[in-house]
């Protein structure tokens, strides 16, 4: 019988080594993007209405679409490259160019129709009212005393 000597971490060294080749080859700068990370978000309750803050520098606002249900926000953007008017070397662009799009679920429906946005220094912010909650009512219920019910004897 042959004895094979166990090594237990040769697999995590594999797996370890094929990690660092697809990272390298994901953030390798020459490879152009054409999808740019989701939007870094706050969402914060602030009684009467919830705000949404996200996180988008160098897109501009007519490249925002911004889409509000009862209890979500999609967000979508693209980032355009810069028109160059003139031949320029860059020596390293990390910049990334592309689209991006992010649903956010609310914790609570809010009246889509009366939200506000506004972006500023690369910031969205949206003020989202809150939707009138259901109010508790009070159903009068009668209590009667039960009919016989109709015999089916034949």
């Amino acid at each position: 019988m042959t004895l094979i000597r166990w090594q237990p971490f040769s697999d995590i060294d594999v797996l370890r080594r094929q990690m660092d080749r697809l990272f390298d080859e994901v953030t390798h700068w020459e490879t152009p993007s054409t999808v740019i990370s989701a939007p870094a978000i706050e969402l914060s309750d602030e009684g009467e209405h919830l705000t949404l803050k996200a996180e988008i520098p160098g897109i501009d606002a007519k490249d925002l679409d911004i889409s509000v249900m009862r209890q979500a926000v999609v967000l979508k953007g693209e980032r355009r490259v810069e028109e160059k008017t003139e031949e320029k070397g860059y020596f390293r662009s990390e910049f990334r160019y592309g689209s991006f799009a992010r649903t956010i679920s609310l914790p609570t429906e809010v009246q889509n129709e009366n939200t506000t946005a506004e972006y500023k220094d690369g910031v969205l912010t949206l003020t989202l009212p809150k939707a009138e909650e259901a109010r508790d009512r009070a159903v009068k219920i009668s209590v009667g005393t039960p009919e016989p019910l109709p015999s089916t004897e034949q």
